[in-house]
């Protein structure tokens, strides 16, 4: 038998929600250290890198406010990525009427990160949304497929197509812009 990685193990992630949802503060900790890679991941698809590390702060925040109103712990990894993705939406809808002015949005940021990877995660966030979440996932944050779908909810035959046609149109994408 083949021992399964933290990633894994849905029932240990299902008692660490029950466990959460009784107050165990220890226990919603191990669920954040689990499943912020999902979360950063669904968020880079949607939000400016530099943004993406404090909504996940907020994402995990109310999460643990949220809590008692899950109904299945055996949800939780869905319900967690429905609160990421309504939080990223909310990001944009408060930026509507914001002007940004030029060299005062992201100071710096180019000067950290390289144009390769900039080019890589715009190219990423240009795809349809289920192949944006998927490929963020497994590209960026390092998960695998069945990480992925135990994660998220998905079923792994989803992921799985996701990611296969999620790669094909990266693909087209990044080979066209390089001729």
């Amino acid at each position: 038998m083949i021992a399964l990685t933290p990633f894994h193990s849905q029932a240990a992630d299902t008692a660490l929600a029950r466990r959460a949802q009784e107050g165990n503060r220890a226990a919603f900790g191990a669920l954040y250290e689990r499943f912020k890679p999902m979360v950063h991941g669904i968020l880079l698809a949607h939000v400016p890198y530099a943004d993406a590390e404090d909504l996940m702060q907020n994402v995990f925040m109310l999460a643990m406010q949220r809590l008692p109103s899950l109904r299945d712990a055996e949800a939780f990894g869905g319900w967690l990525a429905a609160i990421t993705r309504n939080l990223a939406y909310d990001y944009h809808r408060g930026r509507k009427n914001l002007v940004e002015l030029d060299g005062l949005a992201e100071p710096h940021s180019s000067a950290s990160r390289s144009y390769e990877a900039e080019t890589a995660l715009a190219a990423i966030r240009s795809l349809p949304e289920a192949y944006r979440e998927t490929l963020m996932l497994r590209l960026v944050e390092g998960m695998t497929g069945p990480e992925i779908a135990a994660r998220t909810g998905l079923t792994p035959d989803s992921v799985r197509v996701n990611l296969c046609r999620g790669m094909k149109l990266l693909r087209t994408q990044l080979g066209g812009d390089h001729e």
